[in-house]
């Protein structure tokens, strides 16, 4: 083989390694966690402080609706010291927006409270600072989480300066609740030390906080700091599995594979302290997928793949009792790879065969067509290479076209948002196949956050013009208006731009693609002529290997001939038996 095949088949393996990221845990196609439900004040109840007003709830209470309304919070307290600092006698502006605040009328509280902060009450700067805090709880408990949050952000930048700097925090776990990671929570959390969260009165929320820290610190790049906190949090805590998985990426991005495997053993520990399989809660049961689908990631980039194909295969296929794992699929690709290795060649095309199976139409795997072509190149059956790769060139380079035209279809990247909610939307008038890898490639994680950051401030802006018109015409609902207004617009200019990102590197990675087709093309057409410069053997592939061409039929399995039909029981066993042509 030459030296070009060779590269290609090095390329090739790179890319059969998916680096643990985020996104990894992203690429599971299901809904996200769900917030707690809107009278549960986002799970947290905390003591009122002491107030010359009557006394105040400091914690998130049940949700209203935006325009008034009233719900009673009905929870046992957890004891919270009030702020310590300075401060004169509140006005009776302040004192009445407090007393609405404690009758959960929080529109007619955010006005008094507006005006306390826009300094029409002569109140010192320490009643300020409890205006904004109080103003911040109002809008929250209207649902105006993004609107909430820009107030707690005020007393976060003035940091510990801010009398209410410590209790903020509280808030801010509640927020991550409601609001998608885009809309920039974790910064807020990542204003303030470990320390900070060790406040007693923070006990019920700090395994929460150490893992929301811990992953503004690892998105930071600060591995030691990420891993300190995801590593503080005890294994009875319900964070406890998202935690391990977020330590185990850490490693991974530290190159630290042993670790990064106990971390995701860990997990799966945890699993088996259940004895029936359906007591295990859900959310445990969706980082166990997760665990074993990045234990085998880890394995093959350390080249042990029989470990590696150990762990993908534990992934739940279609026949069983609930279902396929939204990562069954990725983790059959991927053990193609370790099979490929192994020189499994039956079941690497197997699993390729159930890949490009019509089940999976809507799926988007262009390599597998390129992997087939070398597995079938490598025992010198070079026309079904030959076949592999007319079978990419019918699809790849057309759709590249395609897409480049969407792309430059729209150049200012809020137009582009809205033909991207078309696109996803099914509406956009694309081609099957281009609406299907559109759809492959929007199907991000980062992407999603910043879309849902969008749909929120857009709920926002509906709820508050369906909000009482005497609340509506007052300066705070005025204020609230332009501050979304302004959000929504740079939230949508964000993602469309996000969202051209992601179609651009659609487009070049099937460049790349169509590059090592036309190589494998290449060294095809010179090996059926004769004219092979290298022998198979400099790759590294043994072509008499003896396992290549084996096929194993346990008790509990049954061999059947493929006669062009498929079965959603047989994905994933199919089978191929590869003639070794070479040297003959």
């Amino acid at each position: 083989m030459s030296s070009n095949l060779r590269r290609v088949l090095t390329v090739f393996t790179a890319l059969a390694v998916i680096g643990l990221t985020p996104s990894a845990f992203a690429g599971k196609k299901k809904k996200k966690d769900a917030p707690p439900p809107a009278d549960s004040g986002g799970g947290m109840t905390f003591e009122p402080e002491a107030v010359t007003a009557p006394p105040t709830t400091a914690a998130p209470p049940p949700a209203a609706n935006n325009g008034g309304g009233r719900t009673r919070q009905k929870a046992k307290p957890v004891t919270y010291a009030a702020p310590s600092g300075p401060g004169g006698p509140a006005s009776k502006t302040l004192e009445r927006g407090l007393k609405l605040y404690e009758s959960d009328d929080y529109p007619m509280s955010s006005i008094e409270l507006n005006k306390v902060i826009e300094g029409q009450t002569g109140d010192d700067e320490s009643n300020k600072q409890r205006a904004e805090f109080y103003m911040g709880k109002a809008l929250f408990n209207m649902k105006y989480y993004s609107a909430s949050l820009s107030y707690f952000d005020r007393i976060v930048q003035k940091g510990p300066e801010h009398k209410y700097y410590a209790k903020t925090l509280q808030w801010l776990a509640s927020l991550s609740r409601f609001l998608p990671e885009s809309a920039g929570v974790l910064e807020k959390i990542g204003k303030y030390t470990r320390q900070d969260l060790d406040q007693p009165a923070l006990e019920p929320v700090k395994d929460e906080l150490y893992y929301l820290l811990g992953r503004y610190h690892y998105s930071k790049g600060n591995f030691n700091d990420a891993v300190g906190l995801f590593g503080a949090i005890p294994e009875k805590s319900e964070f406890y599995p998202k935690a391990k998985f977020f330590e185990g990426i850490t490693y991974v991005r530290e190159n630290k594979g042993k670790d990064a495997s106990e971390s995701f053993k860990a997990i799966l520990r945890k699993v088996k302290q259940y004895p029936d399989p359906d007591k295990v809660p859900k959310v445990l049961r969706e980082f166990e997928e997760l665990a074993n689908l990045s234990l085998g990631r880890v394995f093959y980039t350390t080249r042990q793949y029989q470990q590696s194909i150990k762990y993908f295969e534990r992934l739940p296929g279609p026949d069983s009792r609930g279902g396929a794992s939204p990562d069954w699929l990725p983790s059959l690709f991927e053990a193609s790879w370790a099979y490929f290795m192994l020189d499994g060649d039956s079941k690497a095309l197997g699993n390729i065969h159930s890949i490009n199976s019509p089940y999976f139409e809507s799926e988007f795997y262009p390599e597998s067509y390129i992997l087939k072509a070398v597995i079938y190149f490598n025992r010198c059956n070079y026309d079904r290479s030959a076949e592999a790769i007319a079978e990419f060139n019918s699809i790849y380079p057309g759709l590249k076209k395609e897409l480049d035209e969407v792309l430059s279809k729209y150049p200012d990247n809020a137009q582009f948002f809205d033909e991207v909610a078309k696109i996803r939307s099914g509406e956009a008038g694309l081609s099957p196949r281009v609406q299907r890898a559109a759809d492959n490639a929007l199907d991000d994680r980062t992407l999603a956050k910043n879309i849902d950051y969008v749909n929120e401030l857009d709920r926002e802006l509906k709820a508050l013009d369906r909000a009482d018109p005497a609340w509506k015409s007052t300066a705070v609902a005025g204020n609230i208006l332009q501050d979304l207004t302004l959000q929504k617009s740079l939230a949508a200019n964000e993602a469309g731009n996000l969202a051209r990102q992601r179609l651009q590197r659609l487009s070049t990675e099937i460049q790349e693609l169509v590059k090592q087709a036309i190589k494998v093309e290449y060294e095809t057409l010179n090996a059926e002529k004769g004219k092979l410069t290298a022998g198979v053997q400099d790759t590294g592939i043994n072509p008499n290997a003896k396992n290549y061409n084996t096929i194993v039929i346990d008790d509990e399995h049954q061999q059947w001939p493929f006669r062009g039909e498929y079965w959603k029981d047989e994905l994933g066993y199919y089978r191929f038996k590869v003639q070794n042509k070479c040297g003959r």
